[in-house]
């Protein structure tokens, strides 16, 4: 699947990279220590990352240090890191057109519903943003508990799609 002396390259995606894509950076760069380089982006890009998603990191003791709002154009120039897997967050995202990733990554849609799009009360919001978390959560340790190197790539996409449907 990869070279065997560098980490699994990693993309989490969605539309304004502020809340889910973030989230799933922040967790995998946690979850995945060594095995794993995290990255995110969106196709158009909040230009922030969203204060509910930092204080929610921040209170799990998750990594947010450069986390930052960015366009997946980032990660189609020639000298981007070579991409393993590029894994769509929101539904808006999985159906848009993506550019071409260096490395010819395996994809997969993981929709989980956007927290930064909940209205009413703070106590909302911050549930949203914790049921979220809690499903990316799972996924991402899901996903890390693969024998990677150990399955044939077909098997893998399919994984990697059942693990979107959890």
């Amino acid at each position: 699947m990869t070279d065997s002396h560098r980490p699994f390259n990693v993309l989490f995606l969605c539309t304004g990279n502020s809340a889910r894509s973030i989230m799933a950076e922040s967790i995998l760069r946690e979850i995945g220590q060594g095995r794993f380089n995290a990255f995110s982006a969106g196709s158009y890009p909040a230009g922030q990352v969203n204060p509910l998603a930092l204080e929610l990191l921040k209170a799990n003791r998750m990594p947010t240090e450069g986390l930052r709002s960015k366009n997946w154009e980032e990660f189609a120039q020639p000298d981007s890191p070579p991409l393993d897997f590029v894994l769509t967050v929101c539904d808006n995202a999985a159906g848009e057109v993506c550019p071409v990733w260096p490395g010819q990554p395996m994809t997969a849609h993981w929709g989980i519903p956007d927290p930064a799009a909940v209205e009413g009360s703070d106590e909302a919001k911050h549930r949203a943003f914790s049921d979220a978390c809690r499903l990316l959560l799972n996924r991402i340790r899901l996903f890390t508990s693969l024998p990677l190197a150990k399955l044939d790539r077909l098997s893998l996409q399919n994984t990697l799609r059942e693990i979107g449907k959890s």
